[in-house]
């Protein structure tokens, strides 16, 4: 084949296979056969398929324009490897970790935790302190790191002699990376332990709460666990209220800068507990009580119940007879509750203090008979069986009023249902399943239904701050924030008259031995038979004082109580409130008054002035 031929077979197979720039020897723009050299139409390649408008939206959507696929896709790979690389150095990493420290990482990271939780201060009203956190030493083990286990616990044993061998043995002998061995050691057993210089022990510093006050609050503080959680009093209510939730969160792992202000105030807490000690020691009583409490504002200033104990010594707290009588003990309040019935007469309008009531004889009842401790065989007046502390006639008043008026008005002051406070420890009060008139009877003296003294504290209170029902607190609260949360129950003449009566029984009833000069004291006395084995016993008594300072202008409430006071010679063998409860109520007042910033006065009227003058303000 000669050249000539050779290059029309080449043209041949350029014009068959399409490629560009080829022309024929005829000119540009035609097609010629190679061999014939006829002319012929172009040639078009074959395209790619129509794409439809769908899938041109799609690709846009995904791609966007004019973007080199083939370079996204090699990009994305890449970034792919990485991360996965990333990924898998990140658990070879984690691994690693775990395989030389065990779990002692996990652990040790939780006890971290655990120890970081740190309370608020509690201060008094005052801005003392009542309870802090300190920073205390505790002792761990890291077991797998130990090398002679047995030389361990001999040695740790005899720098802490009272551990427990078997358990501390066990712990030592575990295989944990981490387990605590004694909480809350001293400085000085931290050195000791330091100096023997065993491998696998170590120290952490912990949060210990302390109670600077002692017993002083106790009841009303609370107290922590060993890993500082409240567990009863404003401590368990700081836990409920916030406290727990931001240890959780990981939101309270540094001392929390606002302290928690209380309404208590120590100096007077002091002094009541002070005097309620004496008492006990002198009349040989099973407890002692007592609250004050701001009538204007529902504050419990000061709150002691006797036996107490040491926050500091948490092993006290499981001895039963060391409760709070005043907020988890619900008792028949005795006398103290004819004030009730009283006020409920006074604020119906169906009597007046000069109102008459048969007292001549025993009132019966049934197989029941009702009598006085003091029998004066005529009739009386309201005054009087406030004086003189007449069972027959407050059961008489309280049948004039009817059963429903009566448990009507009991409910109103708050005294038929759980009190609600700050502090988680309530108890309900004993109430009838089925009143009846013989129940209308005995409440109406303070028998048969059984309360909480903080409500009877909050009750009275209504009865003399003008009638004003406002619910106690353990915080500060203002008189603007207590007016915002109080119901009226009483009228404010009923409220007048049961001031005068108080005072009245100050001067001349069962309260005399409580009249500190200079305060214008009101009171009442109540002395209750307690119940042994379905029976009431006469010797054995709970006997209950509450007064009120000044009565022209109420402040403060004085609440105390002595369970089963014994007869002394200088009581003549009486064992009612009137020789016991009342003269230590006067002599705390007499040491309170002045640190509650009450002013002596020695004009003060009698009172009947003082009945007369708030008749005159309305």
């Amino acid at each position: 084949m000669n050249a000539q031929s050779r290059r029309a077979l080449s043209d041949l197979y350029d014009a068959q296979h399409h490629r560009p720039g080829y022309r024929d020897g005829l000119g540009a723009g035609v097609e010629g056969h190679p061999v014939t050299g006829h002319t012929q139409s172009s040639v078009k390649p074959p395209g790619p398929p129509a794409e439809s408008w769908r899938q041109r939206l799609v690709r846009s959507l995904l791609y966007g324009r004019n973007v080199d696929r083939a370079a996204k896709a090699r990009a994305r790979v890449g970034i792919m490897m990485i991360a996965f690389v990333g990924i898998y150095g990140v658990i070879a990493g984690r691994l690693v970790i775990l395989g030389v420290d065990g779990d002692a990482h996990g652990e040790r990271r939780a006890a971290r935790d655990a120890i970081a939780t740190a309370r608020p201060d509690i201060v008094d009203r005052n801005g003392a302190i009542l309870a802090t956190d300190v920073k205390s030493p505790s002792l761990f083990s890291e077991p797998r790191r130990i090398i002679d286990k047995d030389e361990a616990v001999e040695l740790l044993t005899g720098a802490l002699p009272d551990l427990d061998t078997p358990e501390f043995r066990e712990r030592i002998n575990s295989r944990k990376g981490f387990a605590w061995l004694r909480r809350e050691i001293t400085t000085d057993q931290m050195r000791d332990i330091h100096r023997l210089g065993i491998p696998g022990i170590g120290f952490l510093s912990e949060n210990k709460r302390v109670y600077p006050s002692g017993a002083e609050v106790a009841h009303l503080i609370g107290l922590v666990n060993i890993d500082n959680q409240g567990i009863a009093g404003m401590e368990k209510w700081l836990d409920t209220n916030g406290l727990a939730d931001l240890h959780r969160a990981g939101f309270a792992a540094d001392r929390l800068q606002r302290p928690v202000e209380l309404s208590v105030d120590l100096r007077v807490e002091h002094a009541l507990r002070d005097e309620l000690l004496k008492a006990k020691e002198k009349f040989h009583t099973k407890a002692a009580s007592g609250i004050v409490s701001n009538v204007k504002t529902g504050e419990i200033v000061a709150m002691v119940s006797l036996p107490d104990f040491d926050p500091n010594n948490p092993k006290e707290v499981h001895d039963p007879e060391r409760i709070n009588r005043l907020t988890t003990g619900v008792y028949e309040m005795g006398s103290t509750f004819k004030a009730f019935t009283l006020a409920m007469a006074l604020d119906s309008g169906r009597i007046n203090l000069n109102s008459l009531w048969d007292a001549r004889d025993n009132l019966h009842y049934g197989k029941f008979t009702i009598h006085d401790s003091h029998m004066l065989g005529r009739f009386i007046n309201t005054k009087e069986v406030f004086t003189y502390s007449s069972n027959i006639g407050a059961a008489r008043i309280a049948l004039g009023q009817g059963v429903e008026a009566h448990k009507a008005f009991l409910a109103k002051m708050g005294q038929l249902t759980r009190l609600r406070t700050e502090l988680p420890e309530s108890a309900a009060p004993l109430i009838p399943r089925r009143w009846s008139e013989l129940n209308t009877i005995t409440a109406a003296f303070g028998q048969g239904l059984s309360v909480a003294p903080l409500q009877a504290v909050m009750g009275i209170n209504a009865l003399v701050n003008g009638g004003y029902l406002i619910a106690p607190t353990f915080l500060r609260r203002s008189e603007e924030e207590a007016a915002g949360i109080a119901k009226r129950v009483i009228k404010q003449e009923t409220s007048d008259k049961m001031r005068y009566l108080m005072r009245l029984n100050a001067e001349v009833g069962s309260a005399r031995k409580a009249n500190v000069k200079g305060y214008y004291i009101g009171g009442k006395t109540g002395t209750s038979e307690k119940v042994f084995k379905g029976r009431y016993v006469k010797k054995r008594v709970l006997n209950s004082f509450t007064a009120i300072m000044p009565c022209d202008d109420p402040k403060y409430q004085v609440l105390i109580m002595l369970d089963e006071p014994q007869a002394l010679p200088e009581t003549y063998g009486n064992i009612a409130s009137g020789w016991n409860a009342v003269p230590t109520g006067g002599k705390v007042i007499e040491r309170i008054a002045p640190l509650l910033g009450l002013q002596p006065r020695f004009d003060l009227p009698t009172s009947d002035r003082l009945l007369e003058a708030s008749k005159t303000t309305d």
